[in-house]
């Protein structure tokens, strides 16, 4: 068995720093451990792909990031891993249990999975081992560990079974205390006086700063920011859907001085709300969310989201952002902005657009891997300005 506060000092010693995840029993002595050490940082994810996401953004932001799930929440992980660190090539160290370990009794719901966990880490083509349950055996399994990712720049796994960590006590917390969101909402009625998703870009880009970091989401919000401006300081999110709003949590988790923009959809917004809950919680004074609502599936073809239902805004405004508005005119857009860059956020915009891109829409011709190192260098010129005191 092993101590986490060892585990921990040999994690640190290694530059790990940045923890997300979701509990399991399993690792409840380490998450405590964590969250107990004031010098790391913990962000509690709403889904385990929402934790991949937020450990990219902070991996973008010089952090080395430790994702923490049960193995039964790694089917929530495949689609930010395989298509947003994989292009990307950003590691983070993957430590999931092993609950339904066969010959073991458990609960009928982890069978399944306990017989495929680490059948399903090779079909990722992620690497793994099973956690070493002794002390001595830690340092060079986690060596290893270290190494492969340095050397491919890509995630590996410890696959860890239950009673390896010994147990270890949560200190008594502080929780963040709800906010009054201060609200401006104006109605929607004038699909005529939209913008188009082109012209909403251009005028944020115009109320932006040369430092400001700016996500666009995947699909055509992405391709249109690069078609617009293309920068050092714009991430394009090929992938994940629903993870942009993760990856600027982390980013401004991490950075907190730096100013996030998050280009968001609405049928990414929607796959992906719990999202909200964690950037509500967490509080990043400086990340502004703008979803762009067409109410439409534009990439794929203009199917119909469910966002013509949705309010954005009160949702934000329910999960404990501190700024709100909704606007659909490009005069109030541009209040909208002016206000959320005066104010300490998180903000959210719910700004309708109309749908349609346009015509030969040509996609980012900077490949992924060149896109993190440019954006990871443009947070990192910046960093003695925006990191934590």
């Amino acid at each position: 068995m092993i101590e986490a506060g060892a585990l921990l000092a040999r994690l640190r010693a290694l530059g790990y720093s940045f923890f997300s995840g979701v509990p399991c029993s399993f690792l409840t002595p380490l998450i405590n451990a964590v969250i107990n050490d004031r010098e790391l940082n913990y962000v509690g994810a709403a889904s385990e792909g929402e934790a991949v996401g937020i450990n990219l953004g902070a991996s973008l932001a010089g952090r080395k990031t430790v994702t923490l799930c049960q193995n039964s929440g790694l089917g929530n992980t495949v689609n930010p891993l395989t298509s947003l660190n994989f292009p990307f090539r950003v590691p983070t160290l993957l430590i999931t249990t092993w609950r339904g370990e066969p010959g073991l009794a458990d609960e009928p719901q982890h069978e399944l999975m306990g017989r495929i966990t680490q059948r399903l880490l090779d079909t990722l083509e992620i690497p793994w081992l099973q956690f070493p349950e002794e002390a001595g055996e830690m340092d060079a399994a986690l060596d290893r560990a270290d190494s492969s990712m340095r050397e491919r720049q890509l995630p590996f796994a410890f696959v860890l079974r239950k009673d390896t960590i010994a147990p270890c006590a949560l200190h008594p917390q502080h929780q963040s205390g709800a906010v009054k969101a201060s609200e401006r909402l104006l109605p929607f009625a004038s699909p005529q006086d939209r913008l188009t998703r082109t012209g909403a870009i251009e005028r944020i880009l115009h109320a932006c700063s040369e430092d400001d970091a700016i996500v666009g989401t995947t699909g055509k919000t992405g391709r249109e920011l690069f078609t617009v401006a293309d920068r050092p300081g714009n991430l394009y999110v090929v992938g994940g859907m629903g993870t942009a709003s993760a990856i600027g949590l982390g980013i401004a988790h991490a950075l907190p001085r730096q100013r996030v923009i998050v280009l968001d959809g609405d049928g990414a917004a929607l796959m992906k709300m719990g999202t909200l809950a964690t950037i509500g919680h967490y509080q990043p004074e400086r990340l502004m969310h703008i979803i762009l609502d067409n109410e439409a599936h534009d990439s794929t073809g203009g199917q119909s989201t469910v966002s013509s239902t949705v309010d954005f805004a009160r949702i934000a405004a329910a999960a404990n952002y501190r700024q709100v508005f909704s606007a659909e005119r490009p005069a109030d857009l541009d209040a909208c902005l002016a206000e959320m860059r005066a104010k300490p956020g998180p903000s959210l915009l719910h700004l309708k657009i109309r749908q349609g891109s346009p015509e030969k829409l040509g996609r980012p011709t900077v490949k992924p891997p060149e896109i993190k190192e440019r954006f990871s260098q443009f947070l990192t010129s910046r960093r003695d300005d925006t990191a934590a005191p």
